[in-house]
């Protein structure tokens, strides 16, 4: 049932929190609703999970609007690869956009952001793996694309997002999840932010070691839904 994944979820942010002495209130669960029928999300909602995410523009256009009727006060993330041409719709769609990874598709954002009068809230998509299947901007390429959102007036960048490979065993995750948290640290101290505290990092398999390594924001979407749908 989707209850006792939502108690399973939640107990271990707990004890992924106790061992590393953080504080459970400052780690925000994100309900990743890919695929997820509307009745299913109405009813993580109704549990108290206040962020939901979604990968494609396409889907999120049949279920966003009436998400946002019901239940107005719930975040929504966009966390899939963004391109320009649909810049427009996720700034209309959603709150917070997780993947920006290049000058252009931040332009695209920003542009589209003056259009809609609206200061839209983004996360950088740091690479830290070597993968070329996964999207983000490159460590070497980062302080410019940074600089340059930070010079957009309709963006308003709040932190990082970043994805470890795959592995068996999750502890090999650490070293990755870690890398980011440090060029987190270096870009908050670098440019003195008091608003730039989110660590978006960790998803079902390996949101603890995430949440270990300083993830304020954790992306679970099997965890919460696999089973119940198939997956």
């Amino acid at each position: 049932m989707l209850i006792d994944n939502f108690t399973t979820i939640n107990d271990r942010i707990l004890q992924a929190c106790n061992k590393s002495g953080n504080d459970p209130k400052n780690i925000t669960l994100v309900a990743v609703t890919k695929k997820v029928s509307l009745e299913q999300i109405f009813q993580v909602i109704s549990f108290g999970v206040s962020n939901i995410a979604e990968n494609k523009i396409q889907e999120a256009q049949t279920k966003i609007p009436e998400i946002s009727v019901r239940y107005s006060s719930v975040k929504k993330h966009f966390i899939g690869h963004l391109q320009t041409n649909k810049a427009k719709k996720a700034v209309e769609l959603f709150d917070l956009i997780q993947s920006i990874d290049s000058i252009r598709i931040a332009q695209s954002v920003d542009k589209a952001a003056l259009e809609a009068g609206k200061i839209q809230e983004c996360l950088v998509e740091l690479k830290v793996s070597g993968e070329e299947s996964k999207f983000g901007v490159k460590p070497e390429e980062l302080n410019k694309l940074v600089e340059y959102v930070f010079s957009c007036k309709n963006i308003k960048l709040r932190g990082l997002m970043a994805m470890a490979p795959y592995f068996d065993e999750v502890e090999n995750s650490r070293k990755y999840f870690r890398e980011a948290k440090e060029v987190f640290k270096n870009i908050k101290t670098t440019h003195k932010l008091t608003d730039f505290n989110m660590l978006s990092m960790g998803m079902s398999a390996d949101f603890e070691v995430a949440i270990e390594e300083g993830a304020t924001l954790i992306r679970v979407g099997s965890g919460l839904f696999g089973e119940l749908n198939g997956k």
